[in-house]
């Protein structure tokens, strides 16, 4: 294949490159790297299961061939693995979650994990493997799906091929992912802007232990607390400063990896929590003192990681007097999060205080895009918008509306290109409102979505994002106000509104957590190599 990362060429199915990398010479042992994907973050309070449709599924030759050009995690890895000749890297199989959702359903992660388990059984023999996992995937028979596939990946690999993964720092660490693979690297930014870095990080760590460079240490420390809000941007917030030190330790030959993995709070499983993280070169007591030290840091620091929210009606209030763009952030409603995306709460707010500004807002409501589609460009319609996912939280909008757009719901993110896939999708005005209908949640940590259908949000007085948290330059940077609204969904920042059932208690906010003392964890794996 053509235009993969650095030159890259996938290899044939048999093993042997469809072209040389890097100038493999006759005297050289050639060592076969899988490569594999799944990644999902989902919540557990989203009504709506995940299904294997809301899966983007790759396979072979065509894993490289998405990622070539864009800067995600396999893309990283495969330009750290393929500096070195004698190396061969086998695409394997891909699930990529097209935006996260509810509890993934049995039957779906079954066949999830059977299809990316026999794409490595049918890759033969292995030296290695690297896995871009995400961490917070959860099933509806498994709290651990990544550390099921993992477990299972160990019995067709052996003991003694390493594995080495990836992971986002809202994933979910198991003791089951812990045992069953050698290393992990870590995202270190919040908005997530290191994918292609982390994976470029985990391949090194997995090109060092193959050639002997390196033998893995881990050491964990269970840390008891949720976090949510400001303080988590990595580049302004107290949680950049725990992560700076995180990364001052990877600069250190002794150290492979570190950071810290806040849980994705939604993901209401019975390991959720934050972790501290430390891999070393075979050092467990240099790895143990780390990892105690960044517990410590996280602890010291964690009630500052509360959202600070504001009510819908003041948010309402408030927008009435700004200059300039308002820009309500309403993350209860995140499908990056896991929600359900069709939340009208703040269009209900807005309707009763009779707001006069020009509003821009997305929704997920697949029969008003339907209406829409049969009413055709310009057709007027009446018809509701919200609650037909989340009928629990969200009372159905009844608006009459013009329909000014009409798409497949097809476009790229602005972030990093990926792909993205919001179903077919209707821009439909509304009086003073702009409402871009979807049939399906869609990422919305990015202006995509606006703009890939023709609506500038500097253009509006008031603009929805449905997001925690997005690149300032998104935003924040230009608009007169942005509000945190404390608003219903299956992603709310007042964490002790959502009703936990699962995870570990006492855990903070949830709970008073009177006394922490790192309690330190290691995990060697010295087969591996």
């Amino acid at each position: 294949m053509s235009g993969s990362p650095g030159g890259l060429r996938a290899a044939s199915k048999s093993g042997s490159p469809a072209h040389p990398l890097g100038g493999i010479t006759h005297n050289q042992a050639v060592r076969r790297i899988l490569i594999a994907e799944c990644k999902q973050e989902v919540s557990s309070f989203n009504p709506i299961p995940s299904r294997y449709d809301d899966f983007a599924i790759r396979a072979g030759t065509e894993v490289f061939e998405y990622h070539a050009g864009r800067r995600e995690e396999v893309g990283g890895a495969l330009a750290a693995l393929q500096r070195h000749t004698g190396v061969d890297l086998i695409p394997t199989y891909s699930a990529q979650s097209i935006t996260s959702g509810g509890t993934l359903a049995a039957r779906d992660f079954r066949r999830i994990a059977a299809e990316f388990l026999d794409a490595l059984q049918r890759s033969g023999s292995a030296d290695g493997a690297y896995f871009a996992l995400h961490g917070a995937m959860a099933s509806e028979c498994d709290h651990d799906p990544e550390g099921h596939l993992l477990q299972e990946a160990r019995k067709i690999l052996g003991e003694d091929v390493p594995i080495v993964i990836s992971l986002d720092l809202h994933g979910v660490l198991t003791d089951r992912m812990l045992r069953h693979c050698d290393g992990i690297a870590i995202y270190h930014t919040y908005p997530h802007v290191d994918f292609y870095e982390t994976g470029h990080r985990a391949g090194r760590l997995l090109e060092r232990i193959l050639t002997g460079e390196a033998s893995p240490a881990m050491a964990r420390v269970r840390i008891p607390a949720l976090v949510r809000g400001d303080e988590l941007i990595t580049e302004t917030g107290a949680f950049g400063e725990v992560l700076q030190r995180a990364k001052q330790m990877e600069q250190d030959e002794r150290c492979l990896a570190a950071g810290v993995l806040i849980g994705n709070p939604f993901t209401d499983v019975p390991d959720l929590r934050s972790n501290s993280l430390v891999v070393t070169d075979g050092d467990s007591e240099t790895a143990a003192r780390w990892a105690a030290e960044l517990a410590d840091s996280m602890w010291e620091r964690h009630e500052s990681m509360q959202a600070q929210l504001t009510d819908l009606q003041s948010a309402v209030r408030l927008a009435l007097n700004v200059d300039g763009t308002v820009v309500l952030m309403d993350a209860a409603d995140a499908p990056s999060s896991g929600a359900s995306g069709d939340s009208n709460a703040i269009l209900h707010e807005l309707e009763a205080a009779r707001y006069p500004g020009c509003v821009l807002a997305p929704i997920v409501d697949a029969p008003a895009v339907h209406q829409a589609f049969r009413a055709g460009l310009g057709g007027k319609i009446r018809t509701t918008v919200g609650g037909t996912l989340d009928p629990a939280r969200f009372r159905p909008l009844s608006v009459d509306a013009r329909v000014k757009l009409l798409s497949d719901g097809r476009f790229q993110s602005e972030s990093v290109g990926s792909e993205w896939y919001a179903g077919p999708t209707a821009v439909i005005e509304c009086q003073q409102w702009t409402l871009v209908a979807t049939s399906r949640p869609v990422n919305l940590y990015d202006r995509a979505l606006f703009l890939a259908h023709g609506q500038d949000p500097k253009r509006f007085d008031l603009v929805v994002v449905k997001s925690p948290h997005c690149e300032a330059h998104m935003f924040a940077d230009w608009c007169g106000r942005l509000i945190q609204v404390d608003a219903p969904g299956a992603s709310s920042a007042n964490l002790a509104e959502l009703g936990h059932k699962h995870c570990e208690r006492p855990i903070f906010p949830l709970d008073s957590v009177p006394r922490f003392r790192p309690d330190v964890e290691l995990f060697e794996r010295s087969s591996s190599g």
